[in-house]
């Protein structure tokens, strides 16, 4: 463990990572990691991650696009041309002092750059090494590449979704890559803390393909045990009744039916107590048979007045049900509002940027201040200054030697 970086606090402060990361799934994990305290390097070629040109393009981001500030929090960052040998032996020395390396390069990518794990785990034995791709680094298929959406449809994720008179469809958000880089950061964290037990370290091996089957849930094993494969059932479902989205006088809402006591809560609460108390309606199954038939019901009665109306007597019933929402009506709510996960935060160009904190909360060891997603090289003469000692001349050396392409560290 290292001096804490130029934030200091969380519970990871000390922690060095450099990252290689690009996109989504790979600077989303190393985004955590900040956010938990962890020093994070975000290594960048002359021209910037690609995915700070992903639309729309934003003036006061110098022309980049807003979608790169959503996964790159809490990093410093760094203009190497890996390119180049002069460049590459920076990012080495960087690592030899280094906790953690993470990367989402294709296949062979690290290795060509003479940056692979076998040659960084001789420099640094201590070091965790973490790759994420699309079906791993190992077997037949590790040279394939593969985007979220790829493996939302080989994965059978979008036969899930839709409704069954229609194909499967993908869902917008990028489930697979967040998932996939949760699922980085948790492996991360184990091997932290087994070299902390036992010291040395390893590699970390997490791929989208296999995040995806985990992603479909318990359908998987609803399969693997009984050959029922899931039939797309629109806003209802297959396992629970009445469940799905019910109409007011004036919006829509969703409920969610998962038990027993919670469907004679909702037919008492709209006065109907014969129904909540049926004996053949106390099974499961006899009520998915029914579920039509109850949604009819349930629309009626609800229709009759607003959402204000239904909306304290659902939660003080005990019934899950939320407000069928549009994104700005999601982030503008009492509940986004109460959490305090919209916030702004300062940015060298823009004046301030809007952040979205991150949904884990520590009672001694808080996440850190938020800072905003780096500029490209921002932070490339402080860094080399501060982690490897150099002084202006040895900068300006490597600068006339190409290690940071046509990128001048200011």
């Amino acid at each position: 463990m290292h001096d804490s970086g130029p934030e200091g606090g969380g519970p990871l402060e000390g922690i060095r990572v450099v990252d290689f990361t690009h996109f989504v799934a790979g600077p989303f994990c190393t985004m955590a990691l900040g956010d938990f305290g962890a020093d994070v390097i975000k290594i960048e070629a002359p021209r910037g991650d690609d995915f700070r040109q992903f639309p729309p393009a934003d003036p006061q981001l110098d022309g980049q696009g807003s979608p790169f500030l959503w996964v790159n929090r809490n990093k410093q960052s760094l203009v190497l041309d890996l390119k180049n040998s002069v460049g590459v032996k920076v990012a080495l020395a960087l690592i030899e002092k280094a906790d953690v390396v993470v990367e989402n390069f294709s296949t062979g990518v690290m290795e060509r750059l003479g940056l692979g794990y076998d040659t960084l785990h001789k420099i640094n034995p201590e070091l965790i090494f973490c790759s994420i791709s699309a079906y791993g680094r190992t077997g037949p298929f590790a040279d394939r590449l593969g985007f979220d959406t790829i493996v939302q449809a080989e994965s059978g994720f979008m036969s899930f979704n839709g409704f069954p008179d229609r194909e499967g469809i993908r869902v917008q958000p990028v489930v697979m890559d967040g998932s996939t880089a949760m699922m980085a950061t948790q492996g991360i964290l184990a091997a932290l803390l087994r070299r902390e037990r036992k010291g040395g370290g390893q590699r970390v091996d997490v791929s989208l393909y296999d995040t995806s089957l985990t992603v479909l849930g318990y359908g998987t094993m609803q399969y693997l045990m009984n050959g029922i494969e899931p039939t797309r059932v629109g806003n209802s479902s297959r396992d629970t009744a009445p469940t799905g989205v019910f109409k007011t006088a004036d919006s829509e809402f969703y409920i969610s039916s998962s038990s027993t006591a919670i469907f004679q809560r909702i037919f008492r609460l709209i006065g109907r107590s014969d129904i909540a108390e049926d004996p053949a309606m106390q099974d499961r199954v006899e009520r998915l048979k029914r579920q039509e038939w109850m949604g009819k019901i349930l629309n009626e009665e609800f229709s009759k007045k607003p959402w204000s109306h239904w909306a304290p007597l659902l939660r003080e019933a005990g019934v899950p049900a939320g407000e069928m929402r549009t994104l700005a009506q999601a982030l503008h709510s009492a509940e986004t509002r109460a959490a305090n996960l919209v916030t702004q935060v300062p940015h060298p160009t823009a004046g301030t940027v809007p952040n979205l904190a991150l949904p884990v909360r520590f009672s001694d060891t808080p996440v850190v201040t938020p800072s905003a997603a780096p500029l490209i090289g921002q932070h490339s003469r402080e860094i080399l200054m501060r982690e490897l000692g150099y002084d202006a001349q040895k900068i300006k050396e490597l600068t006339e030697k190409g290690a940071f392409g046509t990128f001048v560290p200011a």
